[in-house]
């Protein structure tokens, strides 16, 4: 790379906070993908003749390929440099949404969605471990994990009230045209203004056998939990399909045990606080996204709101989510440990949560629906800043794009299995209502009373399996996550070779 692009560790870098922008523009643009294209899909399965049978697969497609390849993108990330990745993957998935949006068939509009998925796992780890090596100082890193921590949790309501006014006012094509000046902006931005350290590099060989092993049992994984909602638990292709996930994740361990530059150093794993992080962090989200899908099936079938109300509707917890990462965690993650942030912030949103579980044929937005996604993103908010920061802090910088990479892979395994999940425990709940209910109805309008307040038991059903996996979050998080506040001293981030080539990083004071 020029030389320009490469800025020593001892110099913090005069445009880090223009830096910021940009990434944070890339990292609104991938979360809110995830999320955008699901209100327009009714109306693009109805442009393109998309099958039932194949709808699924506009969601899944993305998921697939973005879920499976984020560690292989972690480590390209640590070879190529972050900042040259960064604007490959902002490249790469501009074309891929042009191709979408531009989309004449299913297996065209299938292809982008994968690709999308391809270049995304490029671009989101390169997003976090910029981050990771350009901001070192504590309370700089607070602040802009805060900003970053509002954003990737905040990205997914946004992307329905995009996707709510695009499909509504404009097109459903939009959903997908949308990205590309995100794209085009942030990587002009990058071009101009990033900077990483130049010792970062990790120019060791790719472990292929590592990257095929990792990739084919999350795919694997993600994949069994979608067939699982389509064909049930006890299917033989959905446990054939955990079982080879398995197998190919266990044999993924052995091997990085073995291999002189593994994909994934344990060491970036078996930490005890990354771990932690990553293990909650993922739990919560399987919450999170259950939230979502059901929330707006419920607003927009049960209550009659519009795609573009619907979006509204989630705007508060939008607000929550950044007023808890950038006015309550950012603040107090100098003062007081992460535990302390990540697991009463779990807490509160599933307070909120709990609020929720209590929806019927009538509640009222303002009494019930309003405070409970309040709590929830206020809590999500507090916890998901310290957890973006805990999660590559003190890792070496050779390391920072695969511990990156593995935050991503929490969150985007976690919303697959909680939409999968989720989804199947509402439908059985329903069912088993409306067997038990198949005589209350007596004319048209009691049946469609019936089978929607068969509906809402089976969402109140999953929210409060989303309770309860919340809860377990906040405990995991409090049990695990021992580090103390962050700290300005800075030590070796380890020993020999590897403290040769990473120098000095700060570090938590335990």
């Amino acid at each position: 790379m020029p030389k320009t692009d490469a800025l020593p560790t001892t110099q913090p870098d005069p445009r880090r906070w223009k830096a910021l922008i940009f990434i944070g523009l890339a990292q609104l643009m991938v979360v809110l993908d995830a999320t955008i294209v699901n209100i327009a899909l009714p109306s693009a399965q109805k442009d393109l003749g998309i099958t039932d049978g194949n709808r699924q697969w506009v969601i899944t497609a993305y998921a697939l390929a973005f879920g499976g390849l984020l560690l292989f993108g972690g480590r390209v990330a640590d070879l190529w440099g972050r900042k040259r990745t960064f604007v490959v993957g902002l490249t790469g998935f501009a074309l891929a949404s042009a191709l979408g949006g531009a989309a004449a068939n299913t297996a065209m509009l299938l292809g982008a969605r994968a690709l999308q998925g391809v270049f995304g796992a490029l671009l989101a780890p390169a997003a976090l471990s910029l981050l990771a090596v350009m901001f070192t100082e504590a309370k700089e890193r607070a602040k802009a994990f805060g900003i970053y921590g509002a954003i990737a949790g905040g990205g997914g309501a946004i992307g329905l009230i995009l996707g709510g006014l695009l499909t509504e006012y404009m097109n459903w094509r939009w959903t997908f045209f949308v990205n590309i000046p995100f794209a085009v902006v942030a990587a002009v931005g990058a071009v101009m203004v990033i900077r990483e350290p130049a010792e970062g590099r990790n120019r060791n060989r790719l472990d292929i056998p590592g990257v095929l092993l990792v990739t084919t049992g999350l795919v694997s994984l993600v994949y069994g939990f979608t067939r699982a909602e389509s064909d049930g638990w006890s299917s033989g292709v959905t446990i054939g399909l955990f079982v080879a996930a398995a197998i190919l994740l266990a044999a993924f361990v052995l091997v990085e045990r073995k291999v002189k530059a593994p994909l994934l150093p344990l060491r970036v794993v078996l930490d005890r606080n990354r771990g932690g992080v990553y293990l909650s962090l993922g739990l919560a989200v399987i919450g999170m996204f259950g939230l979502f899908l059901f929330l707006t099936y419920y607003l927009q079938i049960v209550l009659g709101y519009s795609p573009v109300l619907t979006g509204v509707a989630f705007l508060p917890m939008v607000a929550g989510m950044i007023t808890g990462s950038t006015q309550i965690g950012a603040r107090l993650m100098t003062r007081v440990p992460a535990r302390f942030l990540m697991a009463p912030g779990f807490l509160v949103a599933s307070i909120g949560m709990l609020l929720l579980t209590q929806i019927g044929l009538d509640t009222s937005y303002p009494a019930l629906i309003l405070p409970g996604l309040i709590l929830m993103g206020l809590g999500m908010g507090t916890a998901f800043m310290p957890a973006m920061s805990l999660a590559t802090h003190g890792v070496q910088p050779r390391d920072a794009g695969v511990a990156s990479a593995m935050v991503n892979t929490s969150q985007q395994v976690g919303g697959a299995i909680g939409t999968a999940l989720l989804n199947t425990i509402a439908a059985s709940a329903t069912t088993t209502w409306l067997a038990a209910h198949a005589g209350a109805a007596t004319g048209p309008a009691a049946a469609k009373a019936v089978q929607f307040q068969g509906m809402v038991h089976g969402f109140s059903t999953a929210i409060w399996w989303s309770f309860g996996i919340l809860v377990t979050a906040a405990a995991i998080a409090f049990v695990l996550v021992n580090a103390g506040r962050p700290g300005t001293t800075t030590v070796a981030s380890g020993g020999g070779a590897g403290a040769a080539e990473s120098n000095e990083v700060p570090v938590l004071v335990h």
